[in-house]
């Protein structure tokens, strides 16, 4: 009998080999057989948030204008960037349909550039608000499917810790999103740590997201802004939170760090080397390293070896699916992704899939 929640697909030619399944079961070579898969990693453009783009973006400094898919951002102060706010990024039927394509049973909805760090404070607030109560909506539509992240005002944030009380009395709203770097400040400054502070005490985990990368003038050509610039900007952020001292400072937050971690996690050599040789880094009581499982870790390698030498780096419980969908270099099928990793168990497939999202979560 399937659990609620279960996902099960099978795609075995007759007379494929029998395998051992979970719990002692048996089941045909190329069966799925996962519980609740969740990702934790997907953007979308609530309708409140693109009504209120199109009403009162002009008046705030946004360019706005349109294509065959929907509204588009086609600027807003010191973006790089367009934003298609898509029909299919909109419609939470559309959204299920590409879920039940993706063999996902839940996602943990967040917002993509530009998201609200550009407009006056006031305006940004507003935005972020609509963004949460639509989240809160869609779960109440569709409790089973669907859960927010809280888009914070960051660039006020008396008014982000005003929102982020205002959301985290709805138990639907499960991690706090905010960019990898605030208006080109990143997030070791002190202004940002009453934030942590808030979301270490409230249990909710950080979420971090690109957001305009830095040195966009150089990465102009050859969709370098995507395939560097992202995960650069991770990078960026994790030795920000390291050496910074936020993560010493707030034991118990939780950092779910995108693109596999970005650099991070293949430079933290060089990141050890530098607090032996470097005067700028004599605060530093321990090595870079030993904060590699403060961070938890999404999918988007795009490379199962790569993806199988990190999940030896940082353990495997560490690692959750996110795939950033559906922006153009997500992963679109995680579950395939997941089984294509090497060495990997069922077990450990499930923790990926199922376990550690939830856990993460708190749902």
């Amino acid at each position: 009998m399937k659990r609620k929640g279960e996902f099960h697909s099978a795609h075995a030619a007759a007379g494929d080999a029998v395998a051992a399944g979970p719990a002692g079961a048996t089941m045909k070579a190329g069966e799925r057989c996962y519980q609740r898969v969740i990702d934790a990693h997907v953007h979308w453009y609530p309708q409140e948030f693109v009504d209120l783009m199109i009403k009162k973006g002009p008046a705030n400094g946004a360019v706005m204008s349109e294509d065959a898919r929907g509204p588009v951002v086609v600027s807003v102060p010191d973006c790089t960037q367009k934003s298609s706010m898509r029909r299919t990024m909109t419609h939470l039927d559309d959204i299920i349909r590409d879920m039940d394509n993706r063999k996902v049973d839940a996602y943990a909805l967040s917002m993509t550039n530009p998201l609200v760090y550009w407009a006056p404070a006031g305006f940004g607030l507003e935005l972020a608000a609509a963004h949460n109560d639509a989240c809160v909506e869609a779960h109440r539509k569709y409790p089973d499917r669907f859960y927010g992240c809280i888009v914070l005002p960051m660039q006020d944030v008396k008014l982000a810790a005003r929102e982020l009380e205002r959301m985290a009395k709805h138990p639907c709203m499960r991690a706090v999103f905010i960019a990898e770097h605030i208006l080109g400040k990143n997030l070791h400054e002190k202004e940002f740590w009453p934030i942590y502070e808030r979301a270490e005490g409230l249990g909710l985990p950080l979420f971090l997201t690109n957001l305009y990368p830095s040195g966009a003038e150089r990465m102009k050509d050859f969709f370098m802004i995507n395939v560097l610039g992202n995960p650069q900007e991770a990078g960026y952020a994790a030795v920000s939170l390291v050496y910074g001292g936020v993560l010493d400072a707030f034991p118990k937050l939780e950092v779910y760090l995108p693109h596999a971690g970005g650099t991070f996690p293949w430079l933290v050599g060089r990141m050890d080397l530098a607090i032996e040789v470097s005067p700028e880094l004599k605060h530093m009581k321990k090595p870079a390293s030993e904060y590699l499982r403060r961070f938890h870790y999404d999918l988007i390698t795009h490379h199962p070896r790569i993806m199988r030498d990190l999940i030896d780096l940082v353990g495997v419980d560490r690692i959750v699916t996110g795939t950033d969908f559906p922006q153009g270099m997500s992963v679109k099928q995680p579950v395939d992704f997941v089984e294509s990793i090497p060495g990997l168990t069922h077990r450990e497939r499930e923790m990926i899939l199922c376990d550690n999202p939830a856990r993460l979560l708190g749902i």
